[in-house]
């Protein structure tokens, strides 16, 4: 039995912006690193504020997940950070829109701050 993750680069998805992948693929699991709001063809934060800087980061999260053949109905976990709760009400509401009926285990968390100066990074682990 080979033991040894895949690393993941996925095409579509902004460059990592340190030493890390974009996902490791263990058996059937995806566990898939941070995405923040860049836009993967100039590496610079989306602009327009919270709404916009979601969009963003879900955009990024699917191309990571369709590298591997999936979509967000494979994720079996969500981890949202946010550097303002208060602005969950409208992340909340892009997020049901992009997820639709399916309801992945998530937790949602302040931090001080991200990488970039992002609003949002949201990390997923799914199921292959």
């Amino acid at each position: 039995m080979n033991t040894t993750p895949e690393l993941i680069d996925a095409p579509g998805a902004p460059k990592a912006i340190g030493p890390y992948s974009h996902a490791t693929r263990a058996g059937n699991l995806l566990f898939c690193s941070g995405q923040i709001p860049l836009d993967p063809a100039t590496m610079k934060l989306v602009e327009g504020g919270i709404e916009a800087q979601t969009r963003q980061v879900l955009a990024n999260v699917a191309a990571v997940l369709m590298s591997q053949g999936a979509g967000f109905a494979n994720i079996a976990k969500t981890t949202i950070f946010l550097t303002d709760m208060a602005d969950f009400p409208v992340v909340n509401g892009v997020y049901a829109e992009a997820m639709g009926a399916h309801k992945p285990a998530r937790s949602t968390v302040q931090v001080a701050g991200l990488p970039l100066g992002s609003l949002i990074e949201i990390e997923v682990t799914a199921i292959l």
